[in-house]
């Protein structure tokens, strides 16, 4: 088996470690910002923007870690908010625009978590995109 090796931190190793987040943290830091949410019948992603309309970071069901049928329920889509979430209030966001799209299950459960987070929602906006009876059918095909 061999001998057990004990690695001991020295202060530099430890300080080189924490140095990327830190400054990750600091690169974009906003107040306001604006958040996506695009829910369908198999994932629901999230976007956070700063005031410009920058996407700053993106999140969904997958990358949280549901496979399969499991990343359009509401328990992912309000899993992916909580990561969502942690990220905005280390970047600074204390209020946020709400963007709406799509159809899905998870819809709901992510704008109510959205709520829950301590943000301050400044508006709610649906953009799901709705079919007015586009261009005229094909006729009737006879055989």
């Amino acid at each position: 088996m061999g001998k057990k090796r004990v690695i001991k931190k020295t202060e530099s190793s430890a300080a080189s470690t924490l140095a990327p987040r830190a400054a990750a943290s600091k690169g974009k830091s906003f107040k306001e910002g604006r958040v996506s949410i695009y829910s369908s019948y198999n994932n629901t992603i999230l976007s956070l923007a700063d005031g410009q309309g920058n996407v700053v970071l993106t999140t969904s069901a997958g990358a949280v870690g549901f496979k399969g049928t499991k990343k359009s329920t509401p328990f992912a889509a309000s899993k992916v908010v909580e990561t969502l979430s942690d990220a905005a209030k280390t970047r600074g966001v204390e209020r946020i625009a709400v963007i709406l799209r799509g159809i899905g299950p998870g819809r709901e459960s992510a704008l109510r978590s959205l709520g829950t987070k301590g943000f301050e929602i400044q508006s709610i906006r649906d953009v799901t995109p709705v079919p007015h009876n586009g261009p005229r059918q094909r006729k009737v095909r006879r055989v």
